[in-house]
């Protein structure tokens, strides 16, 4: 039977009981989605999985009813008649220069520039900043006929003549690894296949690098295999792939989920091995000395719940950001020929705010804070004693300071809500700050306001939110606004510019981000406050923001929508389960939502370091008790949600979104749509072509128009 003669079924199928009337008030009839007798059994509970047919991507039942659902959702909103306003406003805001952080090897400058609609940013090199034109080494615009092939990752050998760079097809994980020669632009014949979740690093030599992969799936849907075994391997020019030297690898089944990365010291002599055993709140490191032939690998930090990150080293002194002991986190010295505990040093010690990164350059430490979840950067001599604090423009976030022992210079980016992000140079001898790229954004940022507030969750944990709209806000509880979050995985949300949100805001919309337990802004104690027994700390957090705000008039629940993708839709699903009659509507983007099978695909099984695992009795009760798949109920008011995810998302597996969708369509029993829009040769979201980008926020804010009766202003 042919695909359409499939799709046609499926909507001959359609239940009249979830037909809804739409704005236009025509009948919104979802696709019926087959219901099996699918049940399983964790620890003497047994729980129903009547939508399981929806993991299998590649069977012609879940791509007619794909068809079905995305014909749904499309006929809505092409009914939205400013969603066509919303695109041209995006499309002109969004056609604006912008430059990555310059990177310097030998005698070049690195740097990607977008003109303003590119799919994919280019990749070029000059020789001087002052250069009048810059040399294109790799446009990946050129690599795809529709801008979904994207540059994933690179890096130069240490005399800026070879690069090493990665592409992603389609948004996959997967990468492939090419090696080009910067004189001619022209690539070598190595190839290497495989790679994922992987840093590139070249040995000093520029003969040879080091990847990390999994092993080539055997059989099946390679986006869907799970990622078992990560493996380093090094790579000598000129060899086949066949011919890779394993360098660290672990076959202990404890270890099965753990990812594994090699960086190799500016001085060459040392491999710094990372292993991560799935959250980024925990680290153990090793190293291999380069300079012994067949030299084994050290084990020299390897305590388990510790984060640990090596950051340079002079010789055998290495250097760590450490939460050992200091859960806003230090800097340490350690003597690899005299390791002993009792031998480490401290350098920078623990302070108030939370030590987010550190770098070595120009012989200091570039120490980077965050204070009430904005940054704050500070310099240290190498023996930990302060030099001075680098003056910011306001409050927002910094990247960079990357460089070298002996660089005079480094640079940075800053970023604020109201703030285009701008890339700054920054002179190490004088501590002036000048700017090297400034975007040029069709709005004026004097019009705007942002504001960061304290609110009280459901335990009294204080806990912060930053608030960004027009100035001049009447809090009669009328306005439109998207609270958006993220909790886990040690991942803070800190102030940064999005054309996007800007639209939004320009509508009359108020832009809200909460800063929930789970991510890192205030350290360790806030991450584990929010992750496996107390995962259900973070979904309180959010839901007490939603309250404040409404408390407080900046909002009501009719035009209140909540936001957030991957971990972060999981915390909306779990929210709109919990509280259906709190929000006016939802947008779950690539969301984790089945928390007892997430183990199942690609990388899934990394993420019980923070969720917990299903096969853990206790754990189990805690995933069952949130879960958003398992938490719907049939007969409730949920509010308007429209559900995103993408057919080549290989972090989190389309399947959660599908069966999510299908069981919420079928609980539904309110007038609210309840949509899923699937986005084809997309993934999690890197690497994202433009146009694609400009397409689903046009329909994410066009939803809320309608969902939230928004008059646009």
């Amino acid at each position: 039977m042919t695909l359409m003669g499939l799709a046609v079924i499926v909507y001959a199928q359609s239940s009249p009981v979830n037909s809804l009337a739409t704005k236009s008030g025509n009948t919104l009839t979802y696709p019926a989605a087959r219901r099996s007798d699918q049940v399983d059994d964790y620890h003497g509970t047994r729980v129903a999985d009547p939508y399981r047919w929806l993991e299998d991507l590649d069977s012609a039942e879940t791509r007619a009813w794909v068809e079905a659902e995305n014909k749904l959702t499309f006929d809505f909103l092409n009914q939205i008649p400013e969603r066509a306003a919303i695109k041209a406003r995006l499309t002109k805001l969004w056609n604006y220069e912008r430059y990555s952080i310059p990177y310097k090897e030998g005698e070049r400058y690195f740097y990607s520039k977008n003109d303003g609609l590119q799919n994919q940013s280019v990749l070029y090199t000059v020789e001087s900043l002052d250069a009048q034109e810059a040399r294109v080494l790799l446009d990946p615009n050129k690599l795809s006929t529709d801008g979904t092939v994207a540059l994933s990752g690179y890096d130069i050998t240490q005399d800026g003549k070879l690069m090493l760079y990665g592409i992603a097809a389609s948004g996959s994980d997967w990468n492939e690894l090419h090696v080009r020669d910067i004189a001619t632009g022209q690539d070598l014949p190595d190839v290497i296949k495989w790679v994922k979740f992987s840093d590139l690093s070249w040995s000093r030599d520029g003969k040879g690098f080091f990847y990390s992969r999994y092993d080539e799936p055997k059989s099946g849907n390679k986006l869907a295999a799970v990622n078992e075994y990560h493996k380093l391997f090094y790579h000598k020019l000129g060899t086949p792939q066949a011919k890779d030297v394993l360098v660290f690898s672990s076959s202990d089944e404890k270890t099965k989920g753990w990812i594994f990365s090699g960086d190799v010291t500016e001085d060459g002599r040392y491999v710094i091995i990372s292993a991560f055993p799935g959250s980024s709140s925990e680290n153990r490191v090793y190293f291999k000395d380069l300079q012994q032939k067949d030299g084994a690998v050290v084990k020299l930090l390897d305590d388990e719940g510790v984060a640990q990150y090596f950051i340079g080293n002079d010789g055998p002194i290495f250097w760590f950001l450490t939460d050992r002991d200091a859960p806003n986190k230090k800097i340490i010295g350690i003597d690899t020929r005299n390791p002993e505990r009792q031998n480490w040093k401290t350098l920078i010690a623990e302070a108030k705010e939370t030590l987010d990164s550190a770098a070595v350059v120009g012989d200091m430490f570039v120490a980077s804070y965050l204070k009430d979840a904005h940054a704050q950067v500070k310099l240290f001599d190498l023996k930990g004693k302060f030099v001075r604090e680098v003056s910011l423009p306001g409050i927002g976030t910094v990247s960079g300071f990357k460089g070298k022992r002996k660089d005079k210079e480094t640079f940075y980016s800053f970023t604020g809500y109201t703030v285009p992000t701008t890339v700054y140079r920054y002179d190490l001898s004088t501590g002036k700050s000048t700017v090297f790229r400034q975007p040029k954004v069709d709005f004026d940022p004097s019009a705007y306001e942002t504001k960061q507030v304290f609110y009280t969750s459901k335990d009294g944990t204080r806990v912060p939110m930053f608030i960004t709209h027009k100035k001049g806000l009447k809090l009669d509880g009328q306005n439109p606004t998207y609270l958006y979050g993220y909790g886990g995985f040690d991942i803070s949300m800190t102030p940064a510019f999005s054309v996007s949100n800007l639209v939004w805001m320009e509508m009359g919309g108020v832009y809200v981000v909460a800063n929930l337990r789970g991510g890192g802004e205030y350290g360790k104690a806030w991450h584990e406050g929010g992750m496996k027994l107390k995962k259900q700390n973070v979904f309180d957090d959010f839901i007490a923001a939603a309250e404040w705000l409404i408390k407080n008039k900046h909002t009501s629940t009719p035009k209140l929508a909540i936001g957030g993708g991957s971990n972060g839709g999981l915390l909306v699903g779990a929210a709109i389960t919990q509280r259906p009659e709190l929000f006016g509507a939802a947008l779950p983007a690539v969301g984790v939502m089945d928390m007892l099978r997430f183990v199942k695909f690609t990388i899934g099984a990394a993420w019980t370091s923070d969720y917990g695992s299903p096969d853990n009795a206790e754990e189990f009760k805690v995933l069952y008790g949130y879960s958003p798949l398992h938490n719907l109920k049939p007969g409730t008011q949920y509010p308007a949600t429209m559900i995103t995810t993408a057919d080549h998302d290989d972090r989190v597996w389309p399947g959660h979104s599908f069966k999510f969708a299908a069981a919420m369509q079928a609980a539904q029993s309110g007038p609210a749509p309840v949509l899923i829009r699937i986005e084809t040769k997309a993934g999690h979201g890197a690497g994202k072509p433009t146009t694609k980008q400009l397409e689903e926020v046009s329909d994410k804010w066009g939803f809320l128009v309608h969902a939230l009766k928004m008059k646009m202003s």
